[in-house]
C-alpha cells in the first residue's frame, strides 16, 4: 500500500535547510506594475471615513450609506450582503450604495429593502439610480431625502462587505464622519491588497524567490489569532519560501491548499488539517529592511512581492503560477541613491504624529530607527522645538501655532521634522517632510485657571471652572454655532449651561473667544457648580456640548469629569468656651509654678557678697551684741580685731 507522504513533511525540510547566505545588498522596493505574482485580501472592520448613530429619522428606517473608491480599473464584482441582528425587518431599511463603474449584488433577507445606487446591480436585484443631487453631496441628500443616517463607512478596494441591520443604542444621536473610524459591528469588509511591491538582489546566484507579509501592529485591536489560507498552484516550484511577520503573542492558523514551499512565521504558528501543538515560530525583524536582510540571509535574493496590511482576523494569499523575471545585474554608476531615501521612507511608513484642533504630538520609538542609526536628536522646522528623550522614545509635544507648523493644507498641519546623525566626528541633518491630519470633530476640554492652561478632568464645587470647546473647520462656514453645552450626573436633572452661544443660568458667564486663525473656532465660558442638596461627593458627571451649522449639522463631544469637594481642615468646628478656659487656667498655673521655682533657686544660690553689709557704730541697746555676734561671722577685718 502507497501511503500519500503529508504536506508538512517538505515544509519542515524547507525550515530545516540552511543554504549559504549571499551578500545582503541594497533592495529598493518598488511596486509591482504588472500582473503581480499574489494575490492578497484581508478583513476589516476599520474603513477610511465612517461613523454610527442610532438614527432618529422621522420614518423610522434604518439608513445605511456605503461609498467605495477603487485603486484599479476594471473593478471586481461587489457583493454586498446583509444579515439581521433580530428575526424580523421591523425597520424598513435603506441601502445607498455609491459604487461608479462598479457591479454589484445584493442578498438581503428583508424583502422592503430601498436601494440607492449608481452601480449595475445584478438581475435579481432592483434599485433606484442615485439623483444628480446626491453626486454632489451625499451626506446632505441623504439627510434631506431620509431625516437621519443610521450608518456610512468609505471604503477602498473592497471585494465583500457584510453589513449588519440593528439598532445600535451605544450610538451617538448624529453620524458625523470621522477617519479611520471602527465600524464594529454592523460591518465587516474583505479588502482586496493592491499595494505589493517586490525587488531583486542584483548579485542573485539563484531564482529562490521570497513572499513576505508584513501586518501592522494595532494596539486598539486585541487581535490574537489570524486564520490565514494559504493557496499554491499544482505545477509550483520548490524554491520559494513565505515569511509571515506580526506581533510576538500572535498565533498564526494555518490552511495549506497545495502548498509544499517553505514557511517562517514570527510569533507561534498551527497548521490546522495536521494534528499538531501550536509551534513556536522564527524571529523575524519588524522593519522592511530587517525581513528584506532575513530573506536574503536564507538565500532568497528575490522578493517576489512585499506586502504591508493592517492585522486582521481573516488573511488570504494565492501564490499564482508564474515566474519571477530575474533582475539583470546592475552596473555600477557615479550616481548613488540618497542617503535621506530609508530615514524619509521609515517615517512615512510609521506615521508617528497625532494632530488634535491646536496640538500636535510625535512618538517615535527608538527600535523603530534602528536602520537609520546613529540618531541623536529630533528637531521640527523651528529647531528651538527638541524632542524629549530617555532610553526608549523620542517625544515632542507642540501647539500647531508653534515650531514653524502651517496650516495652509486642506485640513492638515504641515511641518519638518530633522533628524540630527552622527557618524564619528561628523553631524549631518535629514529633513522629512510630512502632514498631519486635523480632525474634523469638536474638542471640549476643562480648565482650572482663566489662563486655559493644563487642561484637568476635576470639577471642584463652588468653585469656578473654565471651559472651551474648539474645532477646527476649514471647509465649514463661519455660521458655526456652540448650540448647547449642558452637565449630567446620575440621579440628577441635566443642568443647561449654554444654549445658542448664550448663558443660561447666573452660574454661566461666557467669555470673549480667543483671536484665531480662520480655520479653528474656539468657545469660552466659566461657570460655578452646586451640588443638590443631600448629595455626597465625589462622584462622576459628565460634560456634554454640541456645535452645529445652519443646516443641523451637528458635532458632538463627551467629556467625563470627577466632581469632588474644595479642600477644607479634617475639623472645623473650633474647641468649646470650657476647653478654652482650662487651656488658659493651665497655662497660668504652670506659668506661675514656673516663676515660683526660678525664685527660690535664685535666692539660695546667690553669692553671700550679695549680702547687706552691716553697720560697724551699733546702737547702746541690749541688742548690740546680739549684732555684733552677728557681725562677728563676717570675715572682714574689723571682725578679726574685736575677736583677738
Amino acid at each position: 500500500m502507497c501511503r500519500r507522504s503529508s504536506p508538512l513533511l517538505p515544509l519542515l525540510l524547507a525550515l530545516l535547510s540552511r543554504p549559504d547566505p549571499i551578500p545582503a545588498e541594497h533592495c529598493n522596493l518598488q511596486p509591482v506594475t504588472a500582473e503581480p505574482p499574489i494575490t492578497l485580501s484581508y478583513t476589516t472592520s476599520t474603513v477610511l471615513r465612517g461613523c454610527t448613530s442610532s438614527s432618529p429619522t422621522h420614518n423610522s428606517r434604518e439608513v445605511h450609506v456605503l461609498s467605495i473608491q477603487w485603486s484599479k480599473i476594471p473593478v471586481p464584482m461587489l457583493n454586498v450582503s446583509i444579515t439581521l441582528q433580530a428575526d424580523d425587518c421591523t425597520r424598513p431599511p435603506v441601502l445607498i450604495l455609491q459604487c461608479t463603474q462598479c457591479s454589484a449584488s445584493i442578498t438581503s433577507p428583508c424583502q422592503d429593502l430601498d436601494i440607492h445606487t449608481d452601480a449595475s446591480l445584478s438581475p435579481k436585484v432592483q434599485g433606484t439610480e442615485l439623483p444628480e443631487a446626491a453626486k454632489g453631496d451625499l451626506l446632505e441628500w441623504v439627510r434631506n431625502t431620509y431625516g437621519g443616517i443610521t450608518s456610512y463607512s468609505e471604503l477602498k478596494d473592497p471585494q465583500k462587505i457584510h453589513l449588519h441591520l440593528g439598532k445600535s443604542n451605544s450610538s451617538p444621536l448624529d453620524c458625523v464622519p470621522q477617519e479611520n473610524f471602527d465600524a464594529t459591528p454592523h460591518l465587516e469588509a474583505e479588502i482586496l491588497f493592491h499595494e505589493v511591491k517586490a525587488c531583486t538582489s542584483s548579485s542573485a546566484r539563484s531564482a529562490r524567490t521570497a513572499h513576505i507579509v508584513q501586518l501592522l501592529h494595532e494596539p486598539s485591536l486585541p487581535i490574537t489569532e489570524v486564520n490565514l489560507i494559504l493557496s499554491c498552484p499544482e505545477q509550483q516550484p520548490s524554491n520559494q519560501m513565505v515569511f509571515l511577520q506580526g506581533p510576538a503573542n500572535l498565533t498564526w492558523l494555518l490552511t495549506l491548499n497545495n502548498c509544499s514551499i517553505g514557511l517562517l512565521t514570527s510569533g507561534t504558528y498551527k497548521i490546522l488539517h495536521i494534528p499538531m501543538r501550536p509551534a513556536k515560530g522564527g524571529l523575524l525583524p519588524d522593519t522592511e529592511q530587517g525581513l528584506i536582510a532575513k530573506a536574503f540571509e536564507k538565500n532568497y535574493s528575490v522578493i517576489a512581492s512585499y506586502s504591508v496590511i493592517p492585522i486582521s482576523p481573516h488573511i488570504t494569499l494565492k501564490i499564482h503560477e508564474r515566474e519571477v523575471p530575474r533582475k539583470p545585474p546592475v552596473v555600477p554608476t557615479s550616481s548613488t541613491p540618497s542617503p535621506d531615501l530609508l530615514p524619509n521612507k521609515l517615517l512615512i511608513m510609521l506615521k508617528p504624529w497625532k494632530c488634535t484642533d491646536d496640538t500636535m504630538e510625535i512618538i517615535i520609538a527608538r527600535s523603530h530607527l534602528e536602520p537609520i542609526k546613529d540618531v541623536v536628536n529630533i528637531t521640527l522646522r523651528d529647531i528651538s522645538c527638541q524632542a524629549e528623550k530617555n532610553a526608549t522614545h523620542f517625544t515632542l509635544h507642540t501647539l500647531l501655532s508653534h515650531c514653524g507648523t502651517s496650516l495652509e493644507s486642506h485640513g492638515h498641519a504641515n511641518n519638518e521634522l530633522i533628524l540630527s546623525l552622527s557618524k564619528g566626528s561628523v553631524l549631518r541633518s535629514v529633513r522629512v517632510a510630512f502632514q498631519c491630519p486635523i480632525p474634523r470633530e469638536l474638542f471640549l476640554r476643562l480648565f482650572p485657571t482663566a489662563a486655559f492652561e493644563a487642561p484637568q478632568t476635576e470639577l471642584e464645587v463652588n468653585k469656578e471652572v473654565f471651559v472651551q470647546a474648539s474645532m477646527h473647520l476649514e471647509d465649514y462656514p463661519a455660521d458655526l454655532q456652540l448650540k448647547e453645552c449642558y452637565l449630567t450626573a446620575p440621579g440628577t436633572e441635566p443642568l443647561l449651561l449654554v444654549q445658542g452661544n448664550k448663558a443660561q443660568s447666573s452660574s454661566v458667564a461666557m467669555l470673549e473667544e480667543p483671536p484665531s486663525n480662520r480655520a479653528r473656532k474656539v468657545w469660552r465660558f466659566r461657570f460655578t457648580y452646586t451640588i443638590p442638596e443631600g448629595r455626597h461627593v465625589p462622584f462622576s458627571a459628565t460634560l456634554k456640548c454640541k456645535a452645529g451649522l445652519q443646516n443641523d449639522t451637528i458635532f458632538e463631544k463627551v467629556l467625563e469629569v470627577k466632581v469632588k469637594d474644595v479642600w477644607r481642615p479634617p475639623n472645623n468646628q473650633g474647641l468649646g468656651l470650657t476647653a478654652v478656659l482650662g487651656i488658659t487656667f493651665g497655662a497660668f498655673l504652670i506659668g506661675a509654678l514656673l516663676t515660683a521655682g526660678l525664685w527660690y533657686i535664685y535666692s539660695h544660690t546667690r553669692p553671700i557678697s550679695k549680702l547687706q553689709p552691716v553697720s560697724t557704730t551699733a546702737p547702746a541697746s541690749e541688742s548690740s551684741s546680739t549684732n555684733h555676734s552677728i557681725g562677728s561671722t563676717q570675715s572682714t577685718p574689723c571682725s578679726t580685731s574685736s575677736m583677738a
